[in-house]
């Protein structure tokens, strides 16, 4: 049986903690721990959790340094075999542990997440993960049981344990060893898609990322950033194209790169014409300040292809576009799209 080192970065967030610590303390699991990776916060969270969870270990941090800096220090602290990165606004039920330690036991499986549903709509499953994550070949990523905004209903469409392309870095477990390994989360990321660039130089070096639906959280979401944010916008366009950059074949980055350069001008100019120019800034601001970071992101990617095991793509990235499949020719669901 597993280990589990469960790690929540938070900052200022003391009313996230009242509501949802709570139930991950009362988790029903013979072998784990929690770590709180505190950035700094001034909201009196620590001394809460003093009070209240004092065998709930704190690694306070003398500023926030986000969700990748926050968790990537707190990984020191860790004594399990598994580390559980898990938001700070996500409910579990009592025995989702052990559907995570059941898939640990498959061969070559790196990371694991586990079924997401919605706090609020809790029949339904979350924005951030849903079942289990994917990107098609233009890097735009979507979800078993969310493609863009279309989130669905759980009635137990996917409810089996799959192989998948990302785990949501809202409750993602992955082994310590090759969290470590491989290079932690990305920092140049800040916020968004750190996730994702780790499950893709996870299955870059040979290694699996699977869902299990034997396990299930209630995640809040937009607690960092919210859904409209056109700083949330901004990380994620150009924090795609950082993927993108570091973990793609050569021949790959050539022919979709510009594709996807041009994909991201229709989207920012859709955003100005339905009158959101803060998003179609964020876009804009996105791209120069991708283009300043290529030395950077040129050097991770020397790296990092250097120690590369499998040649090509993963077998878990869709070939077709998402955008081409949900905009034009209207498949809304995981479903209809992969029965084209």
């Amino acid at each position: 049986m597993k280990g589990f080192s469960i790690i929540i970065v938070t900052w200022n967030a003391l009313d996230h903690l009242k509501r949802f610590l709570p139930s991950v303390v009362e988790t029903d699991y013979p072998d784990f721990e929690i770590i709180i990776a505190d950035n700094a916060s001034d909201d009196g969270s620590k001394e809460w959790i003093r009070s209240n969870y004092p065998d709930v270990k704190i690694a306070s941090f003398d500023r926030n340094y986000g969700y990748c800096g926050g968790n990537n220090r707190a990984v020191p602290f860790a004594s399990k075999e598994i580390l559980l990165f898990l938001n700070n606004d996500v409910e579990v039920d009592k025995k989702w542990l052990y559907g995570l330690n059941s898939a640990f036991q498959a061969e070559n499986t790196a990371a694991v997440q586990p079924k997401l549903r919605d706090y609020n709509k809790k029949d339904h499953f979350e924005y951030a993960g849903a079942a289990g994550g994917f990107i098609d070949k233009f890097g735009y990523p979507f979800c078993r049981g969310r493609v863009f905004d279309t989130i669905e209903k759980d009635d137990g469409q996917y409810d089996l344990e799959a192989d998948i392309f990302w785990a949501s870095g809202a409750a993602l477990a992955v082994r310590k060893d090759l969290f470590t390994d491989i290079g932690a989360f990305d920092e140049d990321f800040e916020f968004h898609m750190e996730e994702i660039d780790l499950c893709w130089r996870l299955q870059n070096q040979g290694y699996k990322i699977g869902f299990t639906p034997e396990s299930i959280v209630y995640h809040l979401g937009g607690g960092s950033l919210p859904m409209d944010s056109p700083r949330k916008v901004y990380y994620n366009f150009r924090n795609s194209l950082f993927m993108l950059w570091k973990n793609y074949s050569t021949s790959s980055l050539l022919m979709r790169i510009p594709v996807r350069i041009i994909l991201d001008a229709i989207a920012a100019w859709k955003a100005f014409l339905e009158g959101k120019p803060k998003e179609w800034m964020a876009v804009l601001r996105a791209h120069v300040h991708f283009v300043i970071k290529i030395p950077l992101m040129h050097k991770k990617r020397k790296s990092l292809r250097s120690k590369q095991i499998e040649s090509g793509e993963p077998a878990t990235m869709s070939s077709s576009s998402i955008v081409w499949q949900y905009f034009v020719k209207g498949k809304k669901t995981y479903n209809a799209l992969v029965n084209k």
